[in-house]
Protein backbone atom coordinates (compact mmCIF):
# COMPACT_ATOMS: atom_id res chain seq x y z
CA UNK A 1 0.00 0.00 0.00
CA UNK A 2 1.37 3.39 -0.93
CA UNK A 3 1.85 6.03 1.69
CA UNK A 4 1.73 9.84 1.24
CA UNK A 5 4.67 10.18 3.63
CA UNK A 6 7.82 8.79 1.98
CA UNK A 7 9.87 8.66 5.18
CA UNK A 8 7.28 7.02 7.48
CA UNK A 9 5.29 3.79 7.26
CA UNK A 10 1.64 3.53 8.11
CA UNK A 11 0.61 1.77 11.31
CA UNK A 12 -1.66 -0.69 9.53
CA UNK A 13 1.45 -1.99 7.74
CA UNK A 14 3.40 -2.40 10.97
CA UNK A 15 0.92 -4.37 13.11
CA UNK A 16 -1.11 -7.54 12.90
CA UNK A 17 -4.62 -6.52 11.98
CA UNK A 18 -5.94 -9.66 13.70
CA UNK A 19 -4.91 -8.25 17.08
CA UNK A 20 -7.97 -7.82 19.38
CA UNK A 21 -7.42 -4.09 19.74
CA UNK A 22 -7.00 -3.68 15.98
CA UNK A 23 -10.24 -5.57 15.34
CA UNK A 24 -12.05 -3.56 18.03
CA UNK A 25 -10.77 -0.32 16.48
CA UNK A 26 -12.50 -1.16 13.21
CA UNK A 27 -15.75 -2.22 14.88
CA UNK A 28 -16.21 0.57 17.41
CA UNK A 29 -18.86 3.23 16.49
CA UNK A 30 -16.42 6.13 16.74
CA UNK A 31 -18.69 8.58 14.95
CA UNK A 32 -21.56 7.97 17.38
CA UNK A 33 -19.23 8.30 20.36
CA UNK A 34 -17.79 11.58 19.08
CA UNK A 35 -21.28 12.92 18.37
CA UNK A 36 -22.45 12.12 21.91
CA UNK A 37 -19.33 13.50 23.63
CA UNK A 38 -18.85 16.63 21.52
CA UNK A 39 -21.64 18.69 23.23
CA UNK A 40 -19.94 18.17 26.60
CA UNK A 41 -16.65 19.54 25.28
CA UNK A 42 -18.10 22.46 23.32
CA UNK A 43 -17.19 25.97 24.40
CA UNK A 44 -19.88 27.55 26.55
CA UNK A 45 -21.67 30.74 25.68
CA UNK A 46 -20.95 33.31 28.38
CA UNK A 47 -23.34 36.04 29.42
CA UNK A 48 -20.71 38.68 30.01
CA UNK A 49 -20.85 41.64 32.34
CA UNK A 50 -21.96 45.23 32.01
CA UNK A 51 -19.49 48.09 32.31
CA UNK A 52 -20.52 51.71 32.67
CA UNK A 53 -18.65 54.28 30.66
CA UNK A 54 -18.94 57.77 29.36
CA UNK A 55 -18.45 59.43 26.00
CA UNK A 56 -19.30 62.76 24.41
CA UNK A 57 -23.01 62.05 24.56
CA UNK A 58 -23.13 61.03 28.24
CA UNK A 59 -22.98 57.78 30.24
CA UNK A 60 -22.99 54.49 28.31
CA UNK A 61 -23.49 50.83 29.21
CA UNK A 62 -21.37 48.25 27.42
CA UNK A 63 -21.48 44.44 27.70
CA UNK A 64 -18.06 42.75 27.59
CA UNK A 65 -16.99 39.13 27.75
CA UNK A 66 -20.15 37.74 26.15
CA UNK A 67 -20.37 35.06 23.51
CA UNK A 68 -18.17 32.08 22.70
CA UNK A 69 -14.48 32.74 23.24
CA UNK A 70 -11.94 31.34 20.79
CA UNK A 71 -9.04 31.84 23.17
CA UNK A 72 -7.10 28.99 24.69
CA UNK A 73 -5.44 25.87 23.40
CA UNK A 74 -7.55 23.72 21.03
CA UNK A 75 -8.84 20.47 22.45
CA UNK A 76 -7.34 17.12 21.58
CA UNK A 77 -9.13 14.61 19.39
CA UNK A 78 -12.12 13.00 21.11
CA UNK A 79 -11.19 9.55 19.81
CA UNK A 80 -7.71 9.88 21.28
CA UNK A 81 -9.02 10.80 24.75
CA UNK A 82 -11.71 8.11 24.67
CA UNK A 83 -9.12 5.52 23.64
CA UNK A 84 -6.75 6.52 26.43
CA UNK A 85 -9.57 6.31 28.95
CA UNK A 86 -10.57 2.86 27.67
CA UNK A 87 -6.96 1.56 27.70
CA UNK A 88 -6.48 2.88 31.22
CA UNK A 89 -9.44 0.89 32.57
CA UNK A 90 -8.81 -2.17 30.38
CA UNK A 91 -5.21 -2.64 31.56
CA UNK A 92 -5.55 -1.17 35.06
CA UNK A 93 -2.91 1.54 34.61
CA UNK A 94 -2.50 4.98 36.06
CA UNK A 95 -2.77 8.15 33.99
CA UNK A 96 1.02 8.56 33.84
CA UNK A 97 1.61 4.92 32.90
CA UNK A 98 -0.98 4.84 30.13
CA UNK A 99 0.47 7.85 28.29
CA UNK A 100 4.01 6.48 28.58
CA UNK A 101 2.97 3.07 27.31
CA UNK A 102 0.96 4.65 24.48
CA UNK A 103 4.13 6.29 23.13
CA UNK A 104 5.81 2.84 22.90
CA UNK A 105 2.92 0.68 21.65
CA UNK A 106 2.00 0.91 17.97
CA UNK A 107 -1.16 -1.16 18.46
CA UNK A 108 -2.46 1.34 21.00
CA UNK A 109 -1.74 4.19 18.60
CA UNK A 110 -3.65 2.41 15.82
CA UNK A 111 -6.57 1.88 18.21
CA UNK A 112 -6.51 5.62 18.97
CA UNK A 113 -6.92 6.52 15.30
CA UNK A 114 -3.32 7.43 14.47
CA UNK A 115 -2.01 6.74 10.99
CA UNK A 116 1.72 7.06 11.68
CA UNK A 117 3.88 6.20 14.66
CA UNK A 118 4.32 8.99 17.21
CA UNK A 119 7.21 8.63 19.67
CA UNK A 120 5.95 11.56 21.77
CA UNK A 121 3.43 11.45 24.58
CA UNK A 122 -0.14 11.93 23.34
CA UNK A 123 -0.99 14.43 26.07
CA UNK A 124 -0.22 15.35 29.62
CA UNK A 125 -1.37 12.83 32.20
CA UNK A 126 -3.53 15.44 33.97
CA UNK A 127 -5.66 15.93 30.84
CA UNK A 128 -7.07 12.40 31.20
CA UNK A 129 -8.38 13.29 34.63
CA UNK A 130 -9.96 16.50 33.30
CA UNK A 131 -11.58 14.59 30.44
CA UNK A 132 -12.95 12.02 32.89
CA UNK A 133 -14.46 14.76 35.07
CA UNK A 134 -16.10 16.38 32.03
CA UNK A 135 -17.69 13.10 30.99
CA UNK A 136 -18.91 12.25 34.46
CA UNK A 137 -20.12 8.88 35.61
CA UNK A 138 -22.90 8.73 33.01
CA UNK A 139 -20.48 9.40 30.16
CA UNK A 140 -18.07 6.68 31.25
CA UNK A 141 -20.94 4.18 31.53
CA UNK A 142 -22.08 5.11 28.01
CA UNK A 143 -18.60 4.45 26.64
CA UNK A 144 -18.57 1.07 28.37
CA UNK A 145 -21.97 0.25 26.87
CA UNK A 146 -20.70 1.10 23.37
CA UNK A 147 -17.72 -1.19 23.89
CA UNK A 148 -19.96 -4.06 25.01
CA UNK A 149 -22.26 -3.57 22.02
CA UNK A 150 -19.29 -3.70 19.66
CA UNK A 151 -18.03 -6.87 21.34
CA UNK A 152 -21.45 -8.50 20.94
CA UNK A 153 -21.69 -7.51 17.27
CA UNK A 154 -18.28 -8.96 16.46
CA UNK A 155 -19.25 -12.13 18.41
CA UNK A 156 -16.37 -11.76 20.82
CA UNK A 157 -18.84 -12.01 23.72
CA UNK A 158 -22.05 -13.99 23.83
CA UNK A 159 -25.20 -12.40 25.24
CA UNK A 160 -25.54 -15.25 27.72
CA UNK A 161 -22.22 -14.23 29.28
CA UNK A 162 -23.65 -10.80 30.16
CA UNK A 163 -26.55 -12.21 32.16
CA UNK A 164 -24.30 -13.01 35.10
CA UNK A 165 -21.64 -10.62 36.35
CA UNK A 166 -18.77 -11.82 38.55
CA UNK A 167 -17.32 -9.03 40.68
CA UNK A 168 -13.83 -9.44 42.07
CA UNK A 169 -13.62 -7.45 45.29
CA UNK A 170 -10.32 -6.64 46.93
CA UNK A 171 -10.13 -7.25 50.68
CA UNK A 172 -8.26 -4.50 52.48
CA UNK A 173 -7.33 -4.54 56.13
CA UNK A 174 -8.93 -1.87 58.27
CA UNK A 175 -7.94 -0.50 61.63
CA UNK A 176 -10.95 -1.96 63.43
CA UNK A 177 -10.36 -2.75 67.09
CA UNK A 178 -11.62 -6.13 68.22
CA UNK A 179 -14.25 -5.72 70.99
CA UNK A 180 -12.31 -7.36 73.83
CA UNK A 181 -13.62 -7.43 77.39
CA UNK A 182 -10.91 -5.07 78.61
CA UNK A 183 -11.65 -2.49 75.93
CA UNK A 184 -15.41 -2.67 76.46
CA UNK A 185 -15.03 -2.21 80.22
CA UNK A 186 -12.76 0.81 79.76
CA UNK A 187 -15.10 2.37 77.20
CA UNK A 188 -18.07 1.81 79.53
CA UNK A 189 -16.25 3.49 82.42
CA UNK A 190 -15.24 6.47 80.30
CA UNK A 191 -18.78 6.88 78.93
CA UNK A 192 -20.38 6.72 82.39
CA UNK A 193 -17.95 9.33 83.73
CA UNK A 194 -18.57 11.57 80.72
CA UNK A 195 -22.34 11.39 81.09
CA UNK A 196 -22.11 12.05 84.83
CA UNK A 197 -19.97 15.14 84.30
CA UNK A 198 -22.33 16.35 81.60
CA UNK A 199 -25.25 15.98 84.05
CA UNK A 200 -23.39 18.01 86.69
CA UNK A 201 -22.66 15.14 89.09
CA UNK A 202 -19.39 15.37 91.00
CA UNK A 203 -18.08 11.85 91.40
CA UNK A 204 -15.90 10.80 94.27
CA UNK A 205 -13.38 9.17 91.96
CA UNK A 206 -13.29 8.70 88.18
CA UNK A 207 -10.42 6.15 87.95
CA UNK A 208 -9.15 7.86 84.81
CA UNK A 209 -5.45 7.09 85.29
CA UNK A 210 -6.01 3.60 86.65
CA UNK A 211 -8.41 2.78 83.81
CA UNK A 212 -5.83 3.61 81.14
CA UNK A 213 -3.18 1.65 83.01
CA UNK A 214 -5.41 -1.41 83.32
CA UNK A 215 -6.24 -1.23 79.62
CA UNK A 216 -2.55 -1.26 78.64
CA UNK A 217 -1.76 -4.08 81.05
CA UNK A 218 -4.62 -6.18 79.72
CA UNK A 219 -3.35 -5.75 76.15
CA UNK A 220 0.15 -6.76 77.15
CA UNK A 221 -1.01 -9.81 79.09
CA UNK A 222 -3.26 -10.93 76.23
CA UNK A 223 -0.39 -10.59 73.73
CA UNK A 224 1.95 -12.56 76.00
CA UNK A 225 -0.78 -15.18 76.67
CA UNK A 226 -0.55 -14.61 80.43
CA UNK A 227 -4.21 -15.38 81.00
CA UNK A 228 -4.05 -15.64 84.80
CA UNK A 229 -2.80 -12.06 85.12
CA UNK A 230 -5.28 -11.01 82.44
CA UNK A 231 -8.18 -12.36 84.50
CA UNK A 232 -6.99 -10.37 87.53
CA UNK A 233 -6.90 -7.18 85.48
CA UNK A 234 -10.38 -7.83 84.09
CA UNK A 235 -11.68 -8.44 87.61
CA UNK A 236 -10.24 -5.11 88.73
CA UNK A 237 -11.81 -3.35 85.72
CA UNK A 238 -15.21 -4.79 86.59
CA UNK A 239 -14.75 -3.60 90.18
CA UNK A 240 -13.85 -0.09 88.99
CA UNK A 241 -16.85 0.07 86.68
CA UNK A 242 -19.15 -1.13 89.46
CA UNK A 243 -17.85 1.52 91.87
CA UNK A 244 -18.39 4.27 89.31
CA UNK A 245 -21.93 3.07 88.57
CA UNK A 246 -22.83 2.90 92.29
CA UNK A 247 -21.37 6.36 92.86
CA UNK A 248 -23.45 7.77 90.01
CA UNK A 249 -26.57 6.08 91.37
CA UNK A 250 -26.01 7.54 94.85
CA UNK A 251 -25.37 11.04 93.52
CA UNK A 252 -28.44 10.90 91.31
CA UNK A 253 -30.67 9.71 94.16
CA UNK A 254 -29.27 12.41 96.42
CA UNK A 255 -29.98 15.13 93.86
CA UNK A 256 -33.55 13.90 93.41
CA UNK A 257 -34.12 13.77 97.19
CA UNK A 258 -32.74 17.27 97.73
CA UNK A 259 -34.82 18.75 94.91
CA UNK A 260 -38.05 17.29 96.37
CA UNK A 261 -37.21 18.11 100.02
CA UNK A 262 -37.65 14.55 101.21
CA UNK A 263 -36.99 13.65 104.83
CA UNK A 264 -34.37 11.25 106.10
CA UNK A 265 -34.97 7.56 105.48
CA UNK A 266 -36.67 5.46 108.15
CA UNK A 267 -34.93 3.12 110.55
CA UNK A 268 -35.83 0.05 108.49
CA UNK A 269 -34.37 1.70 105.40
CA UNK A 270 -31.20 2.62 107.32
CA UNK A 271 -30.81 -0.92 108.54
CA UNK A 272 -30.92 -2.29 104.99
CA UNK A 273 -27.39 -2.74 103.61
CA UNK A 274 -26.29 -0.07 101.07
CA UNK A 275 -29.76 1.36 100.50
CA UNK A 276 -29.34 4.69 102.29
CA UNK A 277 -30.26 7.68 100.17
CA UNK A 278 -28.70 10.28 102.42
CA UNK A 279 -25.49 12.09 101.65
CA UNK A 280 -23.27 14.55 103.43
CA UNK A 281 -24.99 17.58 101.95
CA UNK A 282 -28.45 16.30 102.95
CA UNK A 283 -27.30 15.52 106.49
CA UNK A 284 -25.72 18.96 106.75
CA UNK A 285 -28.95 20.65 105.68
CA UNK A 286 -31.05 18.63 108.14
CA UNK A 287 -28.65 19.31 111.03
CA UNK A 288 -28.67 23.05 110.33
CA UNK A 289 -32.48 23.06 110.07
CA UNK A 290 -32.87 21.21 113.38
CA UNK A 291 -30.44 23.60 115.07
CA UNK A 292 -32.50 26.59 113.98
CA UNK A 293 -35.76 24.97 115.16
CA UNK A 294 -34.39 23.95 118.60
CA UNK A 295 -35.23 26.57 121.31
CA UNK A 296 -32.30 28.10 123.11
CA UNK A 297 -31.69 26.70 126.62
CA UNK A 298 -31.68 29.23 129.48
CA UNK A 299 -28.23 29.94 130.87
CA UNK A 300 -27.69 29.36 134.58
CA UNK A 301 -26.81 32.35 136.66
CA UNK A 302 -23.64 32.24 138.61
Amino acid sequence: MSTPDFFRARLDQMIDLRHPLAVLATRMPWQQIEASVAPLLARKDRRGRSIEGADLFGPTLQVVGAGVSAAGRPRLAIRLMVSLLYLKHAYGLSDEAVVERWAENVVWQFFSGQEYYEPRLPCDATQIGRFRRVLGEAGVEELLAKTIEAAVQMQAVRKSELQRVIVDTTVQEKAVAYPTDSRLLEVARAKVVQLAQRAGLRLKQTFEREGRSLRRRAGGYAHAKQFKRLRRVLKRQRTVLGRVLRDVQRRKTCVIACSHGWSAPSASARSAPRTSTSCTRCMRRRSSASARARPASPTSSA
